[in-house]
Order: C-alpha cells, then sequence, then structure tokens
C-alpha cells in the first residue's frame, strides 16, 4: 500500500468516525524487547473530532498536565470538555466511553425481551413443577402452605427482583454477565500478579483502550492495594470464580435432568402402569434431542422456544387464578412476613430443613445474570419485571389455594392442581416448558466456557458463532457433549429421584453466595457505593442464601456430592490448564533474549534472507522468546521481514481496530515486535488481507525511511508465512509428584487432546508452519 492510499484510507476512518475523539497510544520497544511506559518514544495520537486532524503529543507532557489539573477538572463531563475544543484528558476519555452502552430502541428491546423468555426463563419458570412436591411436611395446615408462599414470595421479590435485576446486572461488562464478566471487570481495577489461576499481564496503555475503565477513589484504592500486595488474598478470589464458574457449568447438566424429569413424572398420576424405569426413558431421549437441537443456534432456539414459554407462563397464571377464586380467595395474605415467623414457630427444625426445597423456587436466577450477553439489560428486566415474576407469583398462590383444600396432594401439587379437562394439553405444555427450561444454563454454559478460553483458563475448544447480529450467541459442540453425557448419567443413575432436586438445590444457592461475594468486590472497588449500604447489601444477602444453604448441607449425601463432583471436575481441568501455561510463561521470562541477543544471533547464523513476510507467533509478551532462537539456529535463515506477533486478550469485552496492534522496530534489519490486542468477546482471526494490511499500515508508521517502508512492501508482494512455536513441557526430575502429576499427565493430556492454537487464530494451515521445542519445567 503506497504512501497516498495509506493517508486517504486514515481520511476514510476519519470521516467515518463519531464525533467523541479517542487517543490511541503506541508504545516503542525498548532495548531488551519490552513495551515500557517509561519509553519516551511512547505517542498518544489524539483525534480531534471537529475539525479531523491528527496531531501527536507527547504522552508525558499529557500526563504532566493531567497531574496538574484541579480535581473539579478531572471530574468534568463530557458536555464541558466539549466546550474547551473537544479535548479529553485519557482519564475521562475512559470514564465516558466506559459507561456508554448500546440503548436499543423500545421495540427492539420488546422483541429482545420476548425472545429471552425461551432462553433465559425456562428455568425458573418450571419451578413450580417441583417446588411443592420436593417438600416433605406431613399433614401440612393453612398456616403450614402460608408460610411456604410467603418464603416463596419473598425469596423472589429479594434474590429475583431485588438482588438480579436491580443490582447485579448493572455490574455487567460492557453488555457481558456472569462470573467471568465479574472477574474481567475486576481485572480491569485490579492488578492480579498470583501464581495461582487466571495470569493477565498488564501494560501502561491498557487503560487508554475504549473498553477499559481504571478511575478509583480513595476506599477503592485501599481495597485494590489490599488485593494487590497479598497473594494469598488474589490465590481465593480467583479460586472462588473459578468455583463459581464450575458450578454453574453443573448447572447446565443439573437443570435439564431436574426439570424434563419433573414434568415427565406427571403421567404417572394418570396410570399406575407407568412406572419410574419409563420415565427414566423418556426423559433421556427427551435429553437427547434437546441436545443435539444446541447447534442450531440460540437465535434459531429461541424462535421455537419463545411461544411456548409464553403459553406456558399464560396457562400456568390461568389455572393459578382459577383454583384461587375456586379453592381460596384471600390467599395473596400470603404477601405479608408475619406468616414466616409463624411457619418456623410451630414447625421448628423440620421447617427449617424444607429451606431447601423452598430454594428451587428461584432456580434459574443467575440465567439472567450468565445469558446477559445474549440478549442486553433492558429486555430482560422488562421480561422478568412485567411477565416472568407475576406470573409465578400467580401460579405459586394456586398450587398454594389448590393445597390448602387439598393438602394430601402435596407430592403431586402442580399436576394435581390442573383441572381435569386441561390435563392433557397442560402436561404437554409443561414437557415443551422443561426443555425450554433446560436451555438457559446450557447457553450460559457456552458462554461461559468462551470468556474462559478466552482468559487463558480452560483447554482450546471449538466455539462457533451462531448469529451475525449478536456477539453472544455462542455455541461449543464439545461442552454441549460433555454436558449430555453428565446429564443423562444422572438422569440414569438416580432413577429421577430426589437426588437430582437435591444436587440442583445445592448447585443453586453455592452459585447465588459466589456471586454476593463477588458483588461485594464490584461494590468496593469499582462502584462508589456507601459503606453502609455495601453492608446492608452483604448481610441480607448472606443472612438469606446461608440459611438455604444449611439446610441444604443435609441434602449433601443425598445427592448433594454432585455438583462438588462436577465442579472438581471441572477445577482440575482448570488449575491444569493454568497451572501448565503459568509453568511455560516462567520458562520463557527466564530465557526471554534482548534485543543485542538477537542482533548478534542474526548477524552470527542468518546467511541467507528468504523473500516474503513471516510473522512468528509467540505466547510471551515481553520480551523474545527462547524457541527463535531455536528455530533461527537450526534453519539458519530468515525471510526479509519477520515479525515477532504476540495475541494476547485482554478482561475487556472487546478492542477496537485502531486499538488492535502495538507494533515496534527489533535491532536486525526487517525484524519487528507486534502486539496484537482481542478482548475476550473478539474471534482472532489472522488469515484475512485486511489483519495483514492493518498490521503493515501500524508498522509503516514507525519507519522513517523510504528504503524500510519498500522493503516491507516488496515483501508483502511475495506473500506471507505463519511460524507457530510448538512446545512441549516435561517435568524436571527434580521437582516433586505434584508437578509431575499436573505437568506430565494432565496438562499433556489436554494439549493433546484439545485444540491448537494454530486453530483458535483461525490461520490458514497451507501457509502455517511449525516449530517445537522441549521445556523442561
Amino acid at each position: 500500500m503506497s504512501s497516498k492510499q495509506h493517508q486517504e484510507l486514515h481520511s476514510n476512518v476519519l470521516d467515518s468516525r463519531r464525533s467523541t475523539c479517542r487517543a490511541v497510544c503506541i508504545p516503542l520497544c525498548t532495548p531488551d524487547g519490552i513495551y515500557s511506559s517509561a519509553n519516551k518514544g511512547f505517542v498518544a495520537t489524539q483525534l480531534m473530532a471537529d475539525h479531523h486532524e491528527i496531531e501527536e503529543v507527547d504522552l508525558e507532557a499529557a500526563y504532566n498536565q493531567e497531574d496538574n489539573a484541579d480535581h473539579h477538572e478531572e471530574e468534568e463531563d463530557l458536555e464541558s470538555a466539549d466546550n474547551n475544543n473537544h479535548r479529553l484528558d485519557l482519564e475521562s476519555r475512559t470514564k465516558f466511553s466506559h459507561s456508554s452502552e448500546v440503548v436499543y430502541p423500545f421495540v427492539a428491546t420488546l422483541v429482545l425481551a420476548y425472545q429471552s423468555l425461551g432462553v433465559v426463563y425456562g428455568d425458573i419458570g418450571t419451578s413450580p413443577l417441583y417446588v411443592f412436591s420436593s417438600l416433605s411436611l406431613k399433614n401440612p395446615g393453612e398456616d403450614d402452605i402460608l408460610g411456604i408462599l410467603s418464603l416463596i414470595f419473598w425469596t423472589l421479590t429479594s434474590i429475583g427482583v431485588i438482588k438480579y435485576i436491580a443490582i447485579v446486572l448493572r455490574a455487567d461488562d460492557h453488555g457481558e454477565g456472569g462470573t467471568f464478566a465479574l472477574y474481567s471487570l475486576l481485572c480491569q481495577h485490579i492488578n492480579f500478579q498470583g501464581t495461582v489461576g487466571i495470569q493477565i499481564t498488564r501494560l501502561e496503555s491498557d487503560k487508554n483502550l475504549k473498553f477499559y475503565s481504571s478511575k478509583t477513589a480513595a476506599l477503592q484504592s485501599t481495597t485494590k492495594a489490599f488485593f494487590e500486595n497479598s497473594s494469598r488474598a488474589q490465590s481465593v478470589f480467583i479460586y472462588i470464580v473459578l468455583l463459581g464458574t464450575c458450578m454453574v457449568i453443573g448447572d447446565g447438566a443439573l437443570t435439564p435432568a431436574i426439570s424434563v424429569v419433573s414434568a415427565v413424572q406427571g403421567i404417572q398420576s394418570r396410570s399406575d402402569k407407568i412406572t419410574q424405569n419409563h420415565v427414566v426413558i423418556i426423559s433421556v431421549v427427551i435429553l437427547l434431542m434437546l441436545f443435539f437441537f444446541q447447534r442450531f443456534g440460540t437465535t434459531k432456539v429461541s424462535f421455537v422456544f419463545s411461544p411456548i414459554m409464553l403459553l406456558w407462563f399464560a396457562s400456568t397464571a390461568s389455572i393459578g387464578i382459577y383454583n384461587t377464586i375456586k379453592y381460596y380467595p384471600s390467599i395473596f395474605k400470603f404477601i405479608s412476613p408475619h406468616y414466616i415467623y409463624y411457619y418456623f414457630k410451630r414447625n421448628g427444625k423440620e421447617g427449617w430443613k424444607q429451606l431447601g426445597a423452598v430454594a428451587m423456587c428461584i432456580t434459574g436466577a443467575e440465567a439472567m445474570f450468565a445469558d446477559l450477553g445474549h440478549f442486553d439489560k433492558r429486555s430482560i428486566q422488562v421480561a422478568f419485571s412485567f411477565l416472568v415474576y407475576p406470573a409465578l407469583i400467580i401460579t405459586y398462590g394456586g398450587e398454594g389455594a389448590f393445597l390448602i383444600k387439598n393438602p394430601d396432594k402435596i407430592s403431586t401439587a402442580f399436576y394435581s392442581s390442573v383441572p381435569s379437562p386441561v390435563f392433557w394439553p397442560m402436561f404437554v405444555i409443561a414437557i415443551l416448558a422443561a426443555i425450554v427450561a433446560s436451555q438457559s444454563l446450557i447457553s450460559a454454559s457456552f458462554s461461559i466456557i468462551k470468556q474462559s478460553l478466552a482468559l487463558g483458563c480452560f483447554p482450546r475448544v471449538n466455539i462457533l458463532h451462531t448469529s451475525n447480529k449478536r456477539e453472544g450467541q455462542v455455541y461449543s459442540p464439545e461442552v454441549n457433549y460433555i454436558l449430555m453425557t453428565m446429564c443423562v448419567l444422572i438422569v440414569v443413575g438416580f432413577k429421577g429421584g430426589a437426588e437430582i432436586g437435591n444436587a440442583y438445590g445445592v448447585a443453586v444457592i453455592w452459585v447465588m453466595l459466589i456471586t454476593t461475594c463477588l458483588m461485594i468486590m464490584v461494590m468496593l472497588v469499582i462502584w462508589k457505593t456507601n459503606l453502609l449500604l455495601i453492608a446492608l447489601f452483604f448481610i441480607v444477602f448472606l443472612i438469606i442464601e446461608a440459611s438455604y444453604m444449611t439446610s441444604l448441607l443435609l441434602k449433601v449425601p443425598q445427592g448433594g456430592w454432585v455438583p462438588f463432583a462436577i465442579a472438581v471436575f471441572f477445577l482440575i481441568i482448570m488449575l491444569s490448564w493454568t497451572y501448565g501455561r503459568s509453568k511455560k510463561k516462567e520458562y520463557e521470562a527466564e530465557r526471554k533474549m534482548k534485543e543485542e541477543d538477537l542482533t548478534e544471533l542474526v548477524s552470527r547464523n542468518v546467511h541467507i534472507r528468504v523473500p516474503g513476510i513471516c510473522l512468528f507467533c509467540t505466547d510471551l509478551l515481553n520480551g523474545i522468546p527462547p524457541i527463535i532462537r531455536h528455530y533461527v539456529q537450526h534453519v539458519g535463515s530468515l525471510h526479509d521481514v519477520l515479525i515477532v506477533v504476540t495475541v494476547r486478550t485482554l478482561p475487556i469485552k472487546t478492542v477496537l481496530p485502531e486499538e488492535r496492534f502495538i507494533v515496534g522496530k527489533l535491532g536486525p534489519e526487517g525484524v519487528y515486535r507486534c502486539l496484537v490486542q482481542y478482548g475476550y468477546k473478539d474471534v482472532p482471526n489472522m488469515h484475512d488481507n485486511e489483519f495483514i494490511i492493518s498490521l503493515l499500515d501500524k508498522i509503516k508508521e514507525k519507519l522513517e525511511s523510504h528504503i524500510e517502508v519498500e522493503l516491507l512492501e516488496s515483501a508483502a508482494s511475495i506473500g506471507v508465512v505463519y511460524v507457530m512455536g510448538r512446545t512441549i513441557l516435561k517435568s524436571n526430575e527434580k521437582n516433586g509428584w505434584f508437578a509431575h502429576l499436573v505437568i506430565d499427565c494432565f496438562y499433556r493430556f489436554l494439549q493433546k487432546n484439545f485444540r491448537s492454537a494454530v486453530s483458535t487464530l483461525n490461520i490458514p494451515p497451507s501457509k502455517m508452519l511449525q516449530v517445537g521445542m522441549l521445556y523442561e519445567i
């Protein structure tokens, strides 16, 4: 691309840019190949929105100017900045960019809210199928039923409406929700550098990215300093994050099991010939069909499932109104919390044991947050507040009204409360709704695996994007079949018994407890929340969720161990993978080359320069990896242009195209360093022409002579070849048994049997060469 074409390209970019100005920081390479903010070669390009001009300013001067500004100027809003020639300092621009979000029109929000019924709310919407039937109260009286209804109402209100709809959904990471979204949000404010779990190297230039935020207050800075200076606190925090992630994935296997089995069991109330074995077989067939249907994607799934859930909510609410009028018109007096007091006063410890069953009324609440990337915040809030929540309250009220007059039917409460003329239509709708209920946590599992994969704490699996409009709608065949296998084993192993419900309740409450802990961190570190409000949030929800958890601990021997077993399974995978990757990074960091070492290596070993460009891909962020020495010494030649490329995934949603590359020139002629940055929602794609053109344009900005530009263009006309460093880890004999087990067994198994880095970067196989090297850890 000529210089004239390059200028025309930038002119087009400027013309299409919104009126907000952005700064792109391009750090030069230090002598040892490390990108450093201390280097005075740091240059910022500030785009002036009103004049569409490009001017270069020294970043150090910008920082000095920022430091001399008073506190009032730092807090000026965007309108005030526009009045000052539209110049924004880096911190103000970052704050503005982070808070901005896409707001859909009202009609689009309603459409998304309708679609969310089939993906997000199937789980919590079908909870009336099994809540009352999971209770083990003998001869419950009117006060008992009213007490249970009051518990259900206040649980749905406090956790569903107040905690998730009003508070937790606000803690999204630019539209992404779930445990890893909270973690990535915190990583933008806390520099985690522990040796356990996820490791993310932070650069000074990170805070200049559009979707990065790092502004803190005094109290927040204290909390931040505590975590940054305490390796133990970091390790505990990361373990909590990984445990919460694994528990949500476990929900993806338990939710389909309990939902489908509970729906199918209704047929037993109409025929004594239908045994539990028949229920299990029918359930397994339905579950297999459900998981095979996942490959069509969230959009097609929601298109089919949303009408079913709309019909389900309308039907159950109608039956609830019918039962209320027929059996107990004043049933909704359970809204008064004093019935909870009388319930525990009468039943004591036995009533406390029933909390595990009551907790299942809120199952699926975590899906509202975990599935946020598939929709948006407003659509999920609208759907729950104006349809799901009222329908659930009416449905539970109708069941309670029926049970007050028919307490002996509590074991089959839902189907017994359905009027006989509509039983079979309702049975079919229930089966379909149970299938839909399974979708919420399955979709959430796909999203979480993609996020954990991008952050480097899960082995590479195939991630397929199923929608051109919504980035968050993904599908993973490997994860899908793992969940399917677990789900079928759970149903067959427990024969569709009460153990599935016990396991499900434990998983749900543990995920909610972990979310509460992470939200406290978000409030302390990111939000400017008053300490009294933080304490109120923590105390209230800790009491509620811990009360349910203490009851569910009694269920651990009766199936409650299953979610922990699933969590341990995925924890072993995640920790083994992150441990191996951390040891690999340590090995490379200890043996990395400096710029003068590379210059000497090239002058001594390279006798031939091959026409073309070579992109040498490596994981080492700072410095030159030892595998390049291995490559040069054995090959004895280099391409005319060698670009050492490191793909870096940041703990943010996305990186803008103009912020994608950070480049620098290394010592030998035609050798460059490039850092390619992606967010965890971005899809790396290194084989298309746009990637190569953008990379070369960015390098040309750093070149000073026409000879270098001509060499780069000449090499580009020949073609590009990709060289991947394939490293094999082997534990040193001096290491203990733990290192041998993790490195030689677990990590090597994962490395061999999961996808390679080549597949995740979308590098064309015809242009790729792998160089192997053994790392003795």
